[in-house]
């Protein structure tokens, strides 16, 4: 992690994945026809500059042991984020919201199998309560992931928390457990969607969308989950910084430098399935005035899918015992 050649070339995939996506993103800025599916998408598709920056920052900064603590803060927060809003554009975007939504599955029969793990649901049938489940197993990963950064980083700042330390004195083995927890209800709650309305959402091409959006987010996760095995096993070993042995790096430290750097080769080829993924061409096919669009325009759409507001009024929507029993009108 610590030669030139391994920087040049996790550098280059970082960069490459970087002009790639945000030229997708000026895109889909420029050809911003329909609102409601691109806000969303826009946020999706910003996963790339933030996990290969982050990852390639963190590499850069490798020598200096635990920093890369704070970078993944950021990465593993906007991970969750982008679980909610993958969610949301089927959901909102895509299908019309709730009322649209029940007036297709409404007391249909939940589709069993061991596989969208419904095998116990055998009998059921979908209801508002199936969608305000995978909403809520979305948005409570959006919840628990700043409060989780926080605490990592106090707990870091009194030598507490130790990547790959599963000591029960240690805060790695409980953050480790309720992330965990709340990435599976999350990831679980967006296969009990698919499963859900995957024949109404057969016009809009998922099957792709689902693969590479869960692909960024499981890859990142069990990696990590494997590179902490290796860590408890004593497969990853400490390094010396410089070939002295008075600096030596961790096993937690090196174990995250080795993630960072597979993340930075995997957003390249995250950068390419995006693209055929979320394609722009259908939005620009939509767009009546074929003009130059103005540098103002594009600066207040991307103002418009920065802004957080909606995340907090999903949030009371979902969480509220008012609304429990209501399908939301649009």
């Amino acid at each position: 992690m610590q030669t030139v050649a391994c920087k040049a070339t996790s550098g280059v995939f970082t960069w490459l994945a970087i002009l790639i996506t945000c030229h997708h993103i000026y895109l889909h800025l420029k050809y911003y026809t329909v609102p409601s599916e691109q806000r969303w998408i826009v946020r999706i598709l910003f996963i790339v500059p933030i996990y290969s920056f982050d990852s390639w920052l963190s590499l850069m900064l490798f020598n200096t042991n635990d920093l890369y603590i704070y970078f993944d803060t950021i990465r593993n927060c906007y991970e969750a984020f982008v679980v909610y809003n993958f969610l949301s554009l089927c959901y909102e975007g895509y299908l019309g919201g709730e009322s649209a939504i029940m007036a297709e599955i409404r007391g249909k029969p939940v589709k069993t199998n061991w596989i969208s793990c419904t095998c116990c649901l055998a009998g059921k049938t979908y209801s508002i309560g199936t969608l305000r489940f995978c909403k809520q197993a979305t948005l409570q990963f959006c919840i628990i992931k700043p409060p989780l950064a926080i605490i990592t980083l106090i707990l870091q700042s009194f030598d507490l928390y130790k990547d790959g330390d599963f000591n029960v004195n240690s805060g790695y083995l409980y953050i480790t457990i309720i992330y965990n927890i709340s990435v599976s209800f999350a990831l679980y709650a967006l296969a009990l969607f698919y499963y859900a309305t995957q024949e109404i959402l057969k016009p809009f091409d998922p099957v792709l969308k689902f693969i590479v959006v869960k692909s960024v987010i499981f890859l990142s996760f069990w990696q990590g989950l494997l590179l902490s095995i290796l860590e408890a096993t004593g497969a990853i070993t400490p390094v010396s910084v410089g070939g002295s042995a008075a600096e030596v790096l961790g096993i937690g430290t090196v174990a995250a430098g080795i993630q960072n750097f597979i993340i930075c080769i995997e957003m390249l080829f995250a950068a390419v399935a995006l693209r055929y993924a979320f394609p722009y061409q259908i939005y620009q096919e939509k767009q009546s005035d074929k003009g130059m669009t103005s540098t103002q325009s594009i600066s207040s759409r991307l103002k418009d899918t920065v802004n957080p507001t909606d995340i907090v009024q999903d949030a009371v929507h979902n969480f509220s015992p008012s609304y429990q029993n209501y399908t939301h009108l649009k």
